[in-house]
């Protein structure tokens, strides 16, 4: 357990588990039950780190409730919240990996250039080759970034959607459509409305 402490104290990252073991002249299983006893162990008051599990690899960490202390020593400015936009991009992203950008488009209904760049420049979302297509676009996939993040072993972990539930949210995102016309019609007549038109056209 001293060696793993040590190990992953001093490495910084998420560490394989086979590269542990290797380390420490063990079999692998014997590192991930002394990774849970380490990880029991700091999940206790006390402690201000604890340990992590991302896609078979274990990485020590300060706990979320520490942040507000560590910022005062860092000077580190907050990173800015995930938008609605964003996070719509990347759950499409976490669910329909590997995906292109036309593929997210096509979901979204609406350019998504912006907002995949930005998730990748936060590091939530890498390049994971090309589609085997005409034109070989990329494809983009999550990252370790994004499991450490949000608190995910692995893809796995992600919360399953059902079928009700998904037809539930398309029909709120309908109704909320409607909801758009429905206000834009309020606020503006028909004659105002063919006047904009015109405008627009000619401008």
């Amino acid at each position: 357990m001293a060696k793993i402490e040590a190990i992953l104290f001093t490495m910084g990252r998420a560490v394989p588990v086979e590269d542990i073991a290797a380390a420490c002249g063990c079999d692998v299983e014997t590192v991930k039950k002394a990774v849970t006893l380490l990880m029991d162990e700091y999940e206790k008051e006390g402690h201000g780190i604890k340990i992590i599990e991302l896609d078979g690899s274990f990485q020590m960490c300060t706990k979320r409730e520490m942040y507000d202390t560590l910022i005062k020593i860092t000077h580190v400015p907050k990173r800015q919240e995930l938008t609605d936009s964003l996070l719509e991009t990347l759950s499409i992203v976490a669910y329909k990996q590997p995906v292109t950008r036309t593929d997210v488009e096509t979901i979204r209904g609406v350019n998504s250039d912006h907002a995949i760049n930005k998730l990748v420049e936060y590091g939530f979302v890498e390049e994971a080759g090309r589609l085997n297509a005409p034109g070989r676009p990329i494809v983009f996939g999550t990252t370790e970034q994004f499991l450490r993040c949000f608190g995910i072993k692995d893809l796995t972990d992600l919360p399953v959607i059902t079928k009700e539930e998904e037809s539930s949210m398309k029909q709120e995102a309908a109704e909320e459509l409607q909801m758009s016309f429905d206000d834009i019609e309020k606020y503006i007549s028909k004659d105002e409305t063919e006047n904009l038109q015109i405008k627009d056209f000619e401008s």
